[in-house]
């Protein structure tokens, strides 16, 4: 499995298929727990027909999170190459600045952590993504 990013306007935005939302609340990071795992991932998903990656993005934190006010910030696009077949995604970075009770989901809960946490649901991709948020973050 191999992890590439590009410049926000590198990638047509219609070859982009999922969203993942780096997201840091009260100066902690958020990971979710999906109820058939026992890892954690970072929220995110699948872009649905006629939706925007942002669009994707803002339902995603909301739905996997309960974040209710929140700024979302696009950091690079990056690709996923499996089996030879590269699937494109949008990172984002969200300030989450108000959360609500998590909404019935396939996400069992979510909890805060000072670094990303040992146990990952995606231990090849998501310290990546992590780490070039991290790198974001010091740049703005």
């Amino acid at each position: 499995m191999k992890v590439k990013f590009y410049k926000l306007n590198e990638i047509e935005t219609s070859l982009l298929t999922f969203v993942v939302i780096v997201s840091n609340y009260q100066n902690k990071w958020i990971y979710c727990k999906h109820q058939a795992r026992d890892t954690w991932e970072i929220p995110g998903g699948h872009i649905e027909a006629k939706e925007t990656p942002l669009e994707a993005a803002k339902r995603e934190l909301q739905e996997e999170t309960g974040a209710v006010a929140f700024d979302l910030q696009p950091v690079s696009i990056y690709s996923v190459t499996r089996d030879d077949v590269e699937s494109y995604g949008l990172l984002f970075y969200g300030n989450i600045e108000t959360l609500g009770m998590l909404p019935e989901s396939e996400i069992e809960k979510i909890d805060f952590f000072e670094t990303e946490p040992e146990n990952l649901t995606y231990p090849h991709i998501q310290p990546k993504l992590f780490e070039k948020v991290k790198i974001y973050l010091t740049e703005v």
